[in-house]
């Protein structure tokens, strides 16, 4: 059975970076589509990014195109998530999921979550 474990969050300051790692195991990854995903404190849970199983196709959320870039190593079986640029708004508990395909299917395994905090 598929387990996800989000790992690399931490305290930065307004405009420094993070690299989130989702790391699995009991199954491989070869054949999900992985998505992140982050919760802020009294927001709903949203879609950040996604990249398909094979890395050839990612999507990003309006709020970090052009801050976030999502990849995958599927030797390592691990999906990661690079913020730059960060904002006080980023601040969020940053989980991930997996799916057959970015869109149309749901998301299941969930990771426990990595929190991350930008300070202004």
């Amino acid at each position: 059975q598929l387990q996800l474990v989000e790992s690399g969050g931490g305290l930065v300051h307004s405009g420094g970076s993070l690299r989130l790692s989702c790391a699995a195991s009991g199954a491989t990854l070869d054949y999900y589509a992985i998505g992140w995903f982050r919760q802020a404190p009294g927001k709903e849970r949203e879609g950040v990014s996604c990249i398909s199983d094979s890395g050839g196709s990612t999507n990003y959320a309006d709020s970090v195109k052009g801050r976030f870039t999502i990849s995958r190593d599927n030797a390592k079986n691990t999906v990661y998530l690079q913020m730059n640029s960060l904002k006080p708004e980023d601040t969020a508990i940053y989980y991930c999921a997996a799916s057959l395909e970015c869109s149309g299917f749901p998301f299941g395994s969930w990771g426990q979550g990595t929190q991350v905090t930008v300070s202004s």
